[in-house]
Formats: structure tokens, C-alpha cells, sequence
């Protein structure tokens, strides 16, 4: 079984295929994006089960059903589809009273992946949470920091060492008394790039303490424009600010580098911030900078200037993707059956569909809440109703905090020195989403991006390029890493190797506290673009996390 190796060479190499002797039957919660990249994830990485799906949009549980869960059959069988969380959950405890009372039932669930909205994921995950099944939540937690206590609070209590077991009543993966696993997708921690990375400076100490980190997070001009204008994370009321809901797994990524302490540390304390602030706006996608040649037009389809427009909607859904034979994201964002219209109708068929959709519009007659319940993909980028900051940067700083001295009495500063670290999340770029980055060294300096990792040393005054394995699937092979490490420590439980503290730990290296820190350090960092001010961690924490937590 793989863990967080230590083996440089390790990282060069594409990670083998995990086979259980017991594989783990899986529950995917939300069939979108999310849900079918992690299914994906789940096979391709291990022999794990996909045995069940919830989704409320007929087609899209469907679709997926028929490519990850029920595959040959023609239909679903009992236990395998369910339109709402609570549908499988009531099925569930019936299962398990029938299974007490001595009825023959088919197998449970082991693990839960829980992939709906934002906005969901702690009614999901704390209405689960009780039944002991082990769970991975997508990023973020959850999107307000209260919600994300309320989450933390629950899982704290049932999943580490809690003795609740996975209760599937079948023998299958019984991990009763030993706890269950919570894993949060910050996927960037387990692609081979990163994992690399951090071992090179944490483990190797490549370039000394660090001093500083600039990392940048390009999104992507046209992907911002999809999403945190046009799609589901355009407003921060409705959903959260774009520094959680794109950024969190960057806010996490600073953390681990130079919060967590690497594996095997003799001292696990982490080396906790000192001050944050953080700037930022929604700088361009307002309709101050709206084209006067597009006059009053409110969706690209019936717009003079769409032909000029680089953000029409007609050139980048159809244009770009559906012409190129892209059916996938983001063509399917908009509609998720244009793949089998595509499939079965052919090219034209599939883009009078998507025409069809992005004509789609409201006015100013519609109400809130209609406008609210979707996204409106072919709405103009400047007349939208987005809020979310599309240029932002944060600074987080740490003071000197050593917990031990050395022979002399004096503290001992290695890797708890002074440092810095500079964030930039920007939605004007060429490249989509693959980070870049410096990190400045006592002894040197890296430079990276997401394929490479230079290590330039002062002394000899030479650079040393490493190219870690490009593994395939979602963020640089972290979709596929996580869903591994995950379902590893799943099974290490559930075969009764390790007790779920231990193999979380081991396998997945992040804890639901550390989950916890780093989504709080974004709402920090919120606090100080928004009140105009310097953040005092240690202050922040105590008043707005440690004393709610505390209370009953």
C-alpha cells in the first residue's frame, strides 16, 4: 500500500493500481463534474466498487449509473440509484433493520463521496455523518465559516475512533471501534508534482528554511468567465467569495508547505501564522466595463458586438469546444445531454441544442430567486449578476515561533523561522489553472510550474531541473492521488490493520483539524479584503473559532 514516500525516485513514477482483497463499495454523491471525475478516480486508481449513486437530475443519474454503476444491466437495481441523499439514507437504516433482525440483505456502503454544491455539503455530510460510513468531501467544506464548525463538530465526533463502525451488516469492511476516514479534496496535496515539492524542501532541505513563497493561481479567462460569471459560483450570497470556492486548495497548498510539518516529524506542532491581509475586486466583469457597441443587450445571442466580443458566449462554448468535438466540460456544464445528441444526432443537432440553452435569459421582471436557482451561461460577462472578486492577493505571515532550544539554550529556528507568503488568484490568463510559483530559501531558490521544478543552489551556483511523473486525470494526478489515498486508509480500517486516527495519518496526511485550519485561513484572509485590515491569527481564531467551538 502506497503512503507519502520519502523515496525521491518515487515520485518519477506512475503509481500502481490499488487491489483490495475486499474492495470498498463507494455511494457518489452528486453526479456532476465532480462526482463522475472522482468515480473515474475511484477505478482507475483501485479495484474499489462504484455501487450506488445519488443525483436528483434524472438524466445525469442516468448517465452515470449506466458508466460507473450499473453498467451492463439495463436498469438500476435496488440500492444502486437514489434521487436525495436522505432516499439512500432511509434505505440504509432499513437495510440494517433487516439485517438485524436477521433478513437477508444485499452488502452497504463503506464510503461516501459527497460531490453536490457548495452550499449542501454540510446538510450532507452532517446528516450522514451519524451512520459511520467513511467520507471524502469536495472542496470547500463548506461555505460559510459557521457551517464549517457545525461540519467539523460532527465529524470530530463520529469519525476518528468514535467505535460507530461502517455498520454495513455484511462482514464487509466492519471497522467497529476503530473509527472512520474523512478525506477534503485538496487534491493539489497528492498529485506527484506537489508531493515532490514539498519533499524537496521540507524533507531533502533543498534551499534551507524557507523565507518566502509567491504562488499564483492563473485560472483562465474564459474558465472565470464560466464559472464565477457566468455559472454557479458567481455570487458570493449564494454560494461563497472566489478565494474559497476556487482558491481554497491554494490557501490549503501555503499551509502544508509552511504550516504542517513534514512526515515523520519527531515534533507535529504546527507552525501556526502570525498576520494576514489580503486585497482584492471584482475588477473587470462589471457594467462600468461594458462595450458601448453592445448597448443594452443582456445575452451574447441577440448582441450587435458578440461578433468582436472575446467572452461571446457563441464563440466559446460552440467555437472553441463543441466545433473541436468537445462535448465534455464545460459543453456539458450547459447542457449535460449534448454528449448523446452529439453521439446520436450528430454535430448540428448538438449545436441547435446548445444554441438553444444559451439563449437562455432573464430580464429585469424575473425574480431573485429564479435568476438564483441556475446558471445562465450565455448571459453577457458585463451585465451579469456576479460579485466575486476576479483579481486577488493575500499575504500571510509567520513570526519566530520555536518550541525547543538547542544545546546552548538557544531556539531553535529550522523550519520555524520568519517567513512569508504571497498569494495571487488572477482570472485574466492564457493558462488555465496551472499554478506557478517561486519559493526563496536560505540556502536557494525553486522556481516551478505544473511540470517542472527547478533548484537553483547559492554555493554552487547551480540549477537542478526535476521533472515529476505527468499523471492524467484532474489537477496534475491529485484527483486520482486523493481518491487513492482515500480508499487505501478506507480499507486499511475496514481490514482491521490500523485504528482510522493512524491511517489517516499515514495514508491521506491530513486530519479533519488541519482540513479545518486551512479553510478558517480563508475566511480570515476575507476579513482583511473586506474590513481593509490586518488579520491577528492567534487573536482571529480565539474569538470567531476557539470560543464557538467550545460551546455547546
Amino acid at each position: 500500500m502506497p503512503t507519502l514516500e520519502s523515496d525521491e525516485t518515487a515520485f518519477f513514477q506512475a503509481a500502481s493500481k490499488q487491489t483490495f482483497t475486499d474492495p470498498p463499495r463507494v455511494l457518489i454523491i452528486g453526479a456532476g463534474s465532480r462526482g463522475t471525475a472522482y468515480a473515474q478516480a475511484t477505478l482507475s486508481s483501485t479495484n474499489t466498487i462504484v455501487a450506488a449513486v445519488c443525483e436528483p437530475n434524472d438524466y445525469k443519474r442516468a448517465e452515470f449509473g449506466r458508466k460507473f454503476v450499473w453498467a451492463d444491466q439495463n436498469e438500476a437495481l435496488a440500492g444502486q440509484s437514489f434521487s436525495h441523499w436522505k432516499e439512500w439514507r432511509d434505505y440504509e437504516l432499513k437495510r440494517r433493520e433487516r439485517d438485524t433482525a436477521g433478513h437477508a440483505v444485499g452488502k452497504g456502503i463503506d464510503a461516501v463521496f459527497v460531490c453536490v454544491l457548495d452550499e449542501m455539503h454540510e446538510e450532507v455530510v452532517c446528516g450522514i455523518a451519524d451512520l459511520g460510513v467513511h467520507i471524502c468531501c469536495e472542496k470547500p467544506m463548506s461555505t460559510r465559516l459557521d457551517s464549517c464548525m457545525r461540519m467539523y463538530k460532527a465529524l470530530k465526533s463520529t469519525s476518528v475512533d468514535s467505535g460507530n463502525g461502517c455498520g454495513n451488516g455484511s462482514g464487509q469492511g466492519e471497522a467497529k471501534g476503530k473509527g472512520t476516514i474523512f478525506g477534503i479534496c485538496h487534491v493539489l496535496r497528492y498529485s506527484p508534482h506537489n508531493m515532490l515539492l514539498r519533499h524537496l524542501v521540507l524533507e531533502k532541505d533543498v534551499i534551507g528554511d524557507v523565507l518566502s513563497i509567491e504562488h499564483v493561481e492563473p485560472v483562465g479567462w474564459w474558465h472565470f468567465s464560466h464559472s464565477y460569471v457566468r455559472g454557479n459560483w458567481r455570487k458570493e450570497s449564494k454560494t461563497a467569495p472566489s478565494l474559497l470556492t476556487k482558491s481554497c486548495h491554494d490557501i490549503d497548498f501555503l499551509m502544508w508547505m509552511l504550516c504542517s510539518p513534514p512526515p515523520n516529524a519527531e515534533n507535529a506542532t504546527p507552525h501556526l501564522p502570525s498576520y494576514i491581509s489580503s486585497t482584492g475586486s471584482r475588477k473587470f466583469f462589471r457594467k462600468e466595463r461594458k462595450p458601448k457597441a453592445a448597448g443594452s443587450a443582456t445575452n451574447c445571442l441577440s448582441c450587435a458586438y458578440e461578433p468582436d466580443c472575446d467572452y461571446s458566449a457563441k464563440k466559446i462554448y460552440l467555437e472553441r469546444h463543441l466545433n473541436s468535438g468537445n462535448t465534455d466540460w464545460p459543453v456539458k456544464i450547459v447542457n449535460p445531454e449534448i454528449e448523446d445528441i452529439y453521439k446520436t444526432s450528430g454535430k448540428e443537432a448538438a449545436a441547435e441544442k446548445l444554441l438553444e440553452s444559451l439563449a437562455k435569459n432573464y430580464t429585469t421582471e424575473t425574480p431573485s430567486s429564479k435568476i438564483d436557482e441556475r446558471p445562465w451561461f450565455g448571459r453577457c460577462v458585463w451585465s451579469s449578476d456576479n460579485d466575486v472578486c476576479d483579481d486577488q492577493m493575500v499575504t500571510i505571515s509567520w513570526d519566530d515561533d520555536p518550541i525547543a532550544n538547542d544545546e546552548d539554550g538557544s531556539p531553535i529556528l529550522h523550519r520555524r523561522g520568519a517567513k512569508t507568503a504571497q498569494f495571487h488568484m488572477v482570472a485574466f490568463t492564457e493558462k488555465q489553472c496551472e499554478r506557478r510559483g517561486r519559493i526563496y530559501g536560505t540556502k536557494g531558490e525553486i522556481e516551478y510550474d505544473s511540470t517542472t521544478i527547478k533548484v537553483h543552489n547559492f554555493a554552487s551556483g547551480h540549477t537542478k531541473a526535476h521533472s515529476p511523473h505527468l499523471a492524467g486525470g484532474g489537477h496534475g494526478g491529485g484527483d486520482e492521488g486523493l481518491a487513492r489515498q482515500f480508499l487505501v486508509a478506507v480499507n486499511a480500517v475496514n481490514s482491521g490493520d490500523m485504528p482510522a486516527a493512524d491511517a489517516q495519518r499515514k495514508y491521506l496526511g491530513c486530519d479533519v483539524e488541519e482540513a479545518f485550519r486551512s479553510h478558517a485561513m480563508v475566511f480570515a484572509a476575507e476579513d482583511a479584503r473586506t474590513k481593509r485590515q490586518v488579520v491577528d491569527w492567534k487573536k482571529w481564531w480565539s474569538e470567531r473559532v476557539e470560543s464557538q467551538l467550545h460551546e455547546r
